[in-house]
């Protein structure tokens, strides 16, 4: 075996940082994937704060005597899967279990903001303050899924560049 000759301090040569032009360098693909995983997963984690509120409010209308619309129901499982889906792709580098996290929460966020809309009180209540007093957790259940789907926006937009950055580089001929 080839041996390193000591330098003056007693160090074999190699050792002191003197090779650092030599040195592998993360390519910045790889960091950007790191950076986009650390935020996705702060979004989910936002996600799944914001879908318990909201969750918890229509069990609350629900004891209150109230409807509980069954899309909005649906919207619910279908945006707690598509979390644990997006969980999933993050910590195992799944990228379909990414696009269906991209799918299933872009789904239920647009049934949520339809359901939101079919219903109307919540316009009635836009056009009359006076109304928020008698319906707080109607009001409260509106703002959970208008942040929810901001939020939404934003996680769809992250996990897009997520996927691309994950993907393979294409080879050039």
């Amino acid at each position: 075996m080839n041996q390193r000759k000591a330098v003056a301090n007693g160090r074999p040569s190699g050792t002191d940082g003197s090779d650092f032009s030599y040195r592998m360098v993360v390519d910045s693909r790889y960091q950007r994937v790191a950076k986009e995983k650390s935020r996705l997963g702060a979004l989910i984690i936002a996600q799944g704060v914001i879908q318990f509120i909201a969750s918890i409010s229509l069990y609350l209308r629900k004891l209150n005597g109230g409807t509980v619309d069954p899309l909005v129901v649906y919207s619910t499982a279908i945006f707690f899967v598509s979390l644990l889906l997006g969980e999933i792709g993050i910590k195992r580098s799944r990228i379909n279990f990414l696009k269906a996290y991209i799918f299933g929460s872009l789904a239920a966020a647009l049934i949520s903001v339809v359901s939101l809309l079919k219903s109307g009180q919540y316009l009635e209540i836009v056009k009359d303050f006076s109304l928020l007093e008698a319906s707080k957790l109607d009001f409260l259940i509106a703002g959970a899924v208008l942040l929810g789907l901001a939020v939404d926006i934003f996680a769809v937009a992250v996990t897009i560049s997520l996927v691309s950055n994950m993907a393979p580089p294409k080879k050039t001929s």
